[in-house]
């Protein structure tokens, strides 16, 4: 049995006015997840515990079977394994993005233009990143670069307790000032947060991109601390050998910490510019060399929704269908064996709010040798309509691997 999870990052949704009143999953054609979905269990699942705060690194562990509950430690810890950042157990990481920001006077009262400086590219951040590290960095403090507006900050001896480092893009638009913690614990953390500004409007790279009428990266902002991840493996849990294959370091991070294979895939940018293909065939390529489950992220729906873009979520949406889900349904096919797609979102990011929510998401879990009575279409309101529910997120991957 070969089994495959195609991940949508934040595929669902609330009604769109800009859609007339539909979600994103309504309105995309999506011939063949609706081809599986007419035949396979439909339903909801509570991705994100109560209590819990609806980010990607919370509801990912949730869909890949491992309970936030007991295991998560920070989201930022998951990032730097990724980059191959070995961390102390006395060391705190914080995600850092590369971030614009509007030009008050006044660091408070500047605004959230852009929480990825305009999709800056992994090696003009790589420039950045080396600078401020020269500038800011020292024995305590230590950054490292990732991808593109992704990047990592290791404190030595820091501490988690740091008031609200509130993630940027939950903020965009808005102005600053009242997101930025007041907890002493974290003033050495504000105040380079701070001090970035000057520092990097005058950086040579920044100084290219305002001139080729692109966003710069004038400021580091800091979020999502936590301490050395403790996750088990995935195959001493499901006795399954997985990889996972994603654009993004939290993914790969989580995929590594939990011995599963993370394969590079070029062109992966996390937008809807990625090569939906070249993931597709790495995802058939671990099926055919020794893997058992394939887990493919896809974060471009989640990216739409951040930036308010209805008709590019749509398009997304529309891309993992006609671009990913034949070559997947081909190489499984190829491979000869019995198999098993689940398809879901990890957590809802609607556009009306521009971050993530908490709400259950609809899922599909389609098994080849097997008969379900589905439904036309898979979305929000039909999934909900069946009235199969799981409540504890977590189970869904022992349903998944478990069940006939």
């Amino acid at each position: 049995m070969k089994y495959v999870i195609v991940l949508c990052d934040g595929m669902a949704d609330y009604p769109v006015p800009a859609l007339g009143g539909k979600t994103p999953m309504e309105v995309a054609n999506k011939p063949h997840i609706d081809v599986l979905a007419k035949h396979a269990e439909v339903g909801l699942v509570r991705t994100v515990a109560k209590g819990l705060k609806p980010g990607s690194d919370v509801a990912n562990m949730s869909v890949m079977g491992f309970d936030p509950k007991l295991y998560y430690t920070g989201r930022s810890p998951l990032e730097a394994a990724s980059i191959g950042v070995e961390l102390r157990d006395t060391d705190m990481t914080l995600r850092t993005n590369l971030v614009t920001l509007s030009d008050a006077e006044n660091f408070a009262d500047k605004t959230m233009v852009d929480y990825c400086a305009g999709d800056i590219s992994t090696p003009e951040a790589a420039e950045i990143m080396k600078d401020v590290q020269a500038h800011f960095g020292n024995a305590e403090f230590t950054f490292y670069p990732g991808v593109s507006y992704r990047h990592c900050l290791v404190w030595a001896n820091g501490t988690t307790d740091l008031g609200a480092m509130t993630p940027p893009h939950d903020i965009s638009g808005r102005v600053i000032g009242e997101y930025l913690s007041d907890s002493p614990n974290a003033a050495p953390l504000i105040a380079m947060m701070r001090d970035s500004y000057a520092f990097l409007m005058q950086h040579p790279v920044n100084q290219k991109r305002i001139r080729e009428g692109k966003r710069p990266a004038n400021a580091i902002w800091m979020w999502g601390e936590g301490k050395k991840p403790m996750l088990p493996s995935f195959e001493s849990l499901y006795g399954k050998k997985g990889a996972v294959i994603s654009a993004v370091d939290l993914l790969k991070g989580i995929a590594k910490c939990a011995g599963m294979r993370a394969p590079e895939v070029e062109g992966a940018t996390g937008y809807i510019d990625t090569n939906f293909e070249g993931k597709a065939n790495a995802a058939v390529d671990a099926l055919k060399n020794g893997c058992d489950l394939a887990y493919i992220h896809l974060e471009a729906p989640d990216e739409c929704g951040h930036r308010n873009e209805p008709e590019n979520k749509v398009k997304s949406i529309e891309a993992i269908d006609s671009r990913v889900l034949p070559i997947v349904l081909d190489g499984l096919s190829e491979i000869g064996e019995d198999y098993k797609i689940m398809i879901l979102p990890d957590h809802p990011t609607p556009i009306v709010t521009g971050t993530h929510a908490s709400d259950p998401v609809p899922y599909l879990i389609y098994h080849r040798d097997g008969e379900k009575q589905g439904v036309e279409t898979i979305n929000e309101q039909t999934a909900k309509a069946t009235g199969v529910f799981v409540e504890h997120g977590p189970d869904i991957m022992k349903k998944f691997l478990e069940e006939a």
